[in-house]
Formats: structure tokens, sequence, C-alpha cells
């Protein structure tokens, strides 16, 4: 699998890895306990089987508009099935976020191959992940430990490729 994702300025990302934290001294699964080089908060833009990184040229071209301003929002649980929940914070789809978000997938036109479909304009739900694998009965202390209101609002700074077989990140900013 292959990602596109924006990435934090240093003052968002500390807000977010704070979260991290807050979930992870109180003994709840958090995104914190994953200590790889490569993980730092961010919001997928897209998700695809493979993406041909041979000429990168179109999706640089694609977030040329960053820096942008992004508003993080209440928190937002997906349920994961057998492999628990997942806490997020949303972001909300602002113009500029939305056409950024349509502009990376048309730049990904005949790069990328098997397209996740929640990732998709119309599609997609934006969103930083906090933590993986809650029970139900944690998502309460999770929500006590971070609190549900809003964070500032933050600024996406860059993007990069995470290619997940190889584990390596190429930086498209």
């Amino acid at each position: 699998m292959h990602s596109i994702e924006l990435l934090f300025d240093d003052e968002t990302d500390a807000a977010v890895r704070a979260e991290w934290r807050a979930l992870a001294e109180c003994d709840l699964p958090s995104l914190e306990r994953h200590t790889g080089a490569t993980n730092r908060p961010h919001v997928t833009m897209l998700v695809a089987d493979s993406l041909d990184t041979a000429d990168l040229a179109p999706l640089r071209e694609a977030v040329g508009t960053l820096p942008l301003t992004v508003s993080l929002g209440g928190v937002v649980i997906f349920g994961a099935g057998r492999r628990g929940f997942v806490l997020a914070r949303h972001i909300i789809v602002t113009r500029e976020l939305a056409a950024l978000h349509r502009s990376i997938h048309s730049a990904a036109l005949g790069l990328a191959e098997g397209v996740v479909d929640l990732t998709l304009p119309d599609h997609w739900t934006p969103h930083v992940t906090l933590a993986r694998r809650l029970t139900a009965p944690q998502i309460g202390a999770a929500l006590e430990a971070i609190g549900a209101a809003a964070l500032p609002p933050g600024i996406a700074s860059a993007a990069r490729i995470w290619d997940g077989l190889e584990k390596t990140v190429t930086p498209l900013t």
C-alpha cells in the first residue's frame, strides 16, 4: 500500500503528539507507542495498492499550494470490527482543503492503482489518528484523557508518500 499524506508544522505536530502522550499516560492505546522513525501525525489524502513514483512532478505540483491552515475539530470514532475502535481528530473540510484533495487525486490519475474508495473525493473523512485498537470500555477514558473540544487551528506544511511495503517515505515538498 502507498499513501499520500499531509504533515503538520512543528506546533500542530506537537499538539497532536500531546494527545498521543495523554492517552499513553493513561495506559490507553496511542500512536505514541508506535516508535518507528516515520511515525508522525498526518492527514491521509490518498491510499492506493500501488503508486508509480518514477515521475513525481504532477504530485509535487498538486501540493504546491502548501502550507494550508487546517482546523482540527472534535473527536471522531471509527469502528474497526474485531480490531477495536480508532480514535481521531476530525479535520474540517474547507474549500482549500477540498481543492487540494481533488488536485492530489487528479495528479495521481495514471500513477495510482487500486485507490481505496474511502480516500476518494466525496467519500473521504479527513482526520488525524490518535489511537487504534481501543475497546468499547476504553473510549470513555480516552475522551476524558484528551477532552472532546477542538484543537486550535493548525498548519499542514508538507506532504509525503508513504510506501507501506518498503517502509519508506518520499517527500513531496
